[in-house]
């Protein structure tokens, strides 16, 4: 393997204008699928699709990111970092002015699921490895955890932005706004210290098994709230008698072994894998990029229920709803950045066990303040807590991550490190999800069989059109769909109450699971270091070392 020059550390380091700009790529790659939450039935409606094809591009697009992460951090390392950060950043462009321009589903899901699916698995590991050749060991913490805090950001303020967008303009805006930042990014990207390329190759065979292998699992996953995760839910499709789903995830994780037994085969040859098997083996590595799945599912979950609680169950608006989310925001930049600075030689394993602690405090909130007369201001709190805790993790996982390893690794290590998040992320909603509708359904069809104000012949059709899961509706949509179906009024009452109750059910099942993952995270956290990140050279580190845990 060749090995590559370590940047001269100090020149340009620390420069605001370059984490201006690396942060900006990721707050980038994070805002669309915010914006396109809040703006789905809109965006269906102007290019003449429904809901379903909206969602396909919003799953479609987390694929082709998930997929290519592994082959795009490989790229890079082939290009040079910032040449793949830069093209990425174009193909991203182009992919946004397709998408702003897009007539039909179909032009919508080339520009944005594909164009810009393909450029962010170029940039996202691009950027890993730029924090690195750009801020020495002692400041990457605080690089990072900014960095961190603009994709998270982009998470918070994506529904507040995209509503108010959507409500007073055009959608449109948001990728038209993308093709301006890409612009200005472009312009400045030569203040970027790079990392000059590796004379290496990229093995296509390991390229084709790591993407055929991670589509199946996301794509599994992803599908799991429509399909059913093992047996298949009414009226969807069968394979040998289950789920697609399982069949998916389970061939898709056969094909990743199939992965990781041909670059053992190329290691012990001589010969350039995609991602070197010692890198696994790496305990801190390892660690990390476990913290990193957790916080990515966690955040995830907690991202799709809040929403449904505000804009479903209490029927605010979309600007109302970002309004209520953005104190995670806020606590989370301030965690991000403070900690750096105020605690600049941090223990990252305890940093990480606080900020897991408060997330799962803020969780625990939420889920005690889900009964009936609950309003807006039971998140507030929780929020604020999310977000200090999810701040707190910002703040060391990238360092940690990456100073597990020499300097010339960074690229593989973003690519290891994207994956993870991405596969978090789908992960934490499909679960979330699954759980919520499961829960929903099962409590609304109890609650109607038990209750005596609903009538016999209701009560049968109710239950036999609910087989295939009950949609998370606001009392104001189920009271217009029983008006068209003729339902009397008392009925409509007693309907109405089951599932105000089985919503805020499912709401506390799906709060109370999120906060389980969170706490199972804790039990990895021993594979973190325990001393500061910077505190040794990290370029001298072999890719097996580890610290011994508590």
């Amino acid at each position: 393997m060749s090995v590559e020059k370590p940047p001269a550390r100090g020149v340009g380091s620390g420069s605001t204008l370059v984490l201006a700009v690396l942060a900006s790529g990721q707050f980038l790659m994070t805002l669309d699928s915010s914006v396109m939450n809040v703006s789905m039935a809109t965006v269906a409606q102007d290019v003449g699709t429904t809901i379903t094809g909206i969602q396909t591009a919003i799953t479609l697009y987390t694929l082709v990111m998930a997929s290519l992460m592994i082959t795009g951090g490989k790229i890079g390392s082939i290009l040079g970092r910032r040449r793949a950060f830069g093209l990425g950043l174009i193909i991203y462009g182009i992919g946004s002015f397709v998408t702003g321009l897009a007539p039909n589903l179909a032009i919508l899901l080339l520009g944005w699921s594909l164009l810009e699916g393909v450029g962010a698995a170029l940039i996202m590991p691009a950027i890993v490895s730029l924090v690195a050749s750009n801020f020495s060991p002692e400041r990457r913490a605080a690089a990072y955890g900014l960095v961190a805090a603009a994709g998270a950001m982009a998470v918070a303020v994506g529904p507040l932005l995209g509503g108010a967008v959507t409500t007073f303009a055009s959608w449109r805006y948001v990728f038209f706004g993308e093709v301006v930042v890409v612009l200005l990014i472009l312009l400045v990207l030569r203040k970027v210290q790079d990392v000059p390329p590796q004379r290496t190759r990229l093995d296509l065979v390991s390229s084709v098994l790591s993407v055929i292998g991670l589509t199946m699992v996301v794509y599994g996953v992803l599908r799991s709230s429509e399909w059913g995760w093992v047996r298949s839910k009414s009226g969807a499709p069968q394979v040998i008698g289950m789920s697609p789903v399982i069949w998916l995830v389970l061939g898709g994780m056969l094909v990743l072994y199939l992965f990781l037994r041909r670059q053992h085969f190329l290691t012990e040859r001589g010969r350039e894998a995609l991602v070197d098997p010692a890198l696994l083996t790496n305990r801190q590595l390892t660690g990390g990029l476990g913290m990193f799945f957790a916080q990515f599912a966690v955040q995830a979950g907690v991202f799709f229920s809040v929403p449904l609680f505000l804009s479903v169950v209490l029927e605010l608006s979309a600007v109302q709803t970002g309004v209520r989310i953005l104190p995670l925001s806020i606590a989370l930049v301030l965690a991000a950045t403070g900690v750096p600075k105020l605690w600049p030689h941090a223990n990252p394993q305890r940093v990480v066990r606080l900020g897991l602690g408060s997330m799962i405090v803020g969780i625990l909130v939420l889920t005690a303040g889900m009964d009936p007369g609950a309003n807006a201001a039971v998140v507030s709190i929780p929020m604020l807590l999310m977000g200090l805790g999810l701040g707190a993790l910002a703040s060391q996982l990238g360092a940690v991550t990456v100073s597990a390893v020499p300097d010339t690794r960074s690229a593989e290590v973003g690519g290891l490190q994207n994956t993870a998040t991405n596969l978090g992320a789908s992960l934490g909603t499909a679960l979330i999800g699954s759980i919520l509708i499961a829960t929903l359904t099962s409590s609304v069809v109890a609650g109607i069989e038990d209750n005596p104000a609903v009538p016999a012949s209701v009560e049968q059709q109710a239950t036999t059109d609910m087989a295939a899961g009950v949609p998370f509706l606001s009392d104001t949509q189920l009271v217009s769909a029983l008006d068209q179906a003729g339902v009397d009024a008392a009925t409509q009452q007693a309907i109405v109450a089951v599932n105000s109750d089985a919503r805020l059910e499912a709401l506390q099942v799906a709060f109370a699971v999120t906060a389980l993952i969170a706490v199972a995270a804790l039990f990895g956290t021993g594979r973190l270091p325990r001393r500061p990140v910077g505190a040794e050279d990290v370029g001298q580190r072999t890719p097996g070392d580890a610290e011994p845990d508590d």
